[in-house]
């Protein structure tokens, strides 16, 4: 609950800021909410709650929202990436500036163009995702290297053979059971953590991004 309050108030914080440089530029609308990506396994399940263990040894009771999504992450094997794909990647760049991938997700069709771009991310220290297309393929033994491209650049991310590559595929409230792993997305909602999209694995699977 910590790291959660503590997520939202440096959301608050910066909403404000922004609110004040707003009203001087005259615009009408500023951003109140900040959701966090808490990991972790599923506790307890309630009628409209869980109760959530976060990776670093937080619980928190997370309401459920009316409109909450459930997405199961699948494992697959490398060979799914194809050229054209549609792909997330979490990766850290090595000493010799190289990206190379934390994991792979290959997003369904119906999910071309979440999120694109390259950014920070939060999974580990230092990390980034890239969002993106896969415009080149290249095997290196039974690793790979992808060229991705996306509206504003392009990487060059190296994927090692032992790296997770997973999927998404439509889910349901059967896959949230004590010990499920996951990735909740979160936000305060009527005073309370609240989750509108849930990403969990099936028997124990543990989504890596």
């Amino acid at each position: 609950m910590k790291k959660f309050i503590s997520c939202l108030s440096i959301g608050l914080s910066l909403s404000l800021m922004y609110a004040h440089y707003s009203l001087a530029q005259n615009i009408q609308q500023v951003p109140t909410t900040q959701s966090v990506r808490l990991r972790g396994t599923v506790l307890e399940v309630r009628e409209t709650s869980i109760v959530f263990k976060e990776r670093n040894g937080e619980v928190i009771p997370i309401t459920l929202d009316q409109q909450l999504s459930i997405q199961e992450v699948y494992p697959i094997e490398m060979a799914k990436i194809e050229k054209n794909s549609y792909i997330g990647t979490a990766a850290l760049t090595d000493k010799n500036g190289r990206l190379i991938a934390l994991e792979v997700h290959v997003f369904p069709e119906s999910m071309r163009g979440t999120g694109e771009g390259h950014r920070p991310w939060d999974s580990v220290p230092g990390s980034t995702m890239t969002n993106a297309v896969v415009e080149e393929l290249i095997s290196v033994g039974n690793s790979r290297e992808m060229h991705l491209r996306y509206k504003d650049g392009e990487k060059i991310v190296f994927v090692p053979e032992s790296v997770p590559v997973v999927s998404y595929r439509p889910g349901n409230s059967g896959l949230l059971v004590p010990g499920a792993n996951a990735v909740v997305i979160a936000a305060e909602k009527n005073g309370q953590p609240t989750t509108s999209r849930i990403m969990v694995g099936r028997d124990g699977f543990k989504p890596p991004m």
